[in-house]
């Protein structure tokens, strides 16, 4: 881990020493990423992607687009109003879908889910959330008509983190890239037929 830079205030740098001693899932390679800096004053970001028994670099794991994405924590004392607190969490994750779940009308809403979901399991407390999830259909045309018909699924949310466990919400994080890539749920969390047999019924999150 690089050290923490010193213009990062007491209360963001405790913050950041949280992420980076979060219990993340072990399938996962994980490594610091530049933040953004025009976002917010201060600004720390992690990369993940899925582990491949083919790739010794776990960096390239992270770029590899099989569950991957990026955590960014921000903190502006100017932006509570707007944010609900000062502190703000970026999540970003995608990952390629069979095209069976890809044409799936509910996969998106499942994905979404499954934020939720993973954020419950780990009573991470937060507010005014939001998010998109996009689901990509393609097809391969001329030199590329032999990759076929593929899929994957975006999702990008952000939320305002509540108390003062900040690990909590990258553990969540690391959950949905899981999730996404196809890997086993933990406990507490559907699957993704059980959650498109509760959607189909009207019971959508």
């Amino acid at each position: 881990m690089t050290p923490t830079p010193p213009s990062f205030s007491r209360k963001f740098a405790e913050a950041v020493e949280q992420l980076r001693h979060a219990d993340l899932r072990e399938e996962l390679a994980i490594r610091e990423t530049p933040a953004p800096e025009s976002i917010a004053p201060e600004s720390f970001a992690l990369a993940g992607g899925l582990k491949q028994h083919d790739l010794t670099d776990d960096s390239a794991a992270v770029e590899s687009g099989f569950g991957v994405g990026r955590l960014v924590l921000l903190r502006d004392p100017n932006a509570v109003e707007e944010w609900g607190g000062e502190f703000r969490v970026i999540c970003y994750a995608q990952a390629p879908l069979e095209l069976e779940i890809g044409v799936d009308p509910f996969i998106s809403d499942v994905a979404w889910s499954w934020l939720l979901d993973a954020l419950a399991a780990r009573s991470a407390e937060y507010t005014f959330i939001s998010g998109t999830a996009t689901k990509v259909l393609s097809s391969g045309f001329g030199t590329l008509e032999g990759q076929g018909d593929g899929a994957h699924l975006e999702l990008r949310a952000s939320w305002t983190p509540l108390g003062d466990d900040f690990a909590v919400h990258a553990e969540a994080w690391s959950e949905l890239l899981c999730l996404l890539a196809g890997l086993p749920r933990e406990e507490g969390i559907d699957s993704i037929a059980a959650h498109r047999l509760r959607m189909r019924a009207g019971g959508r999150d």
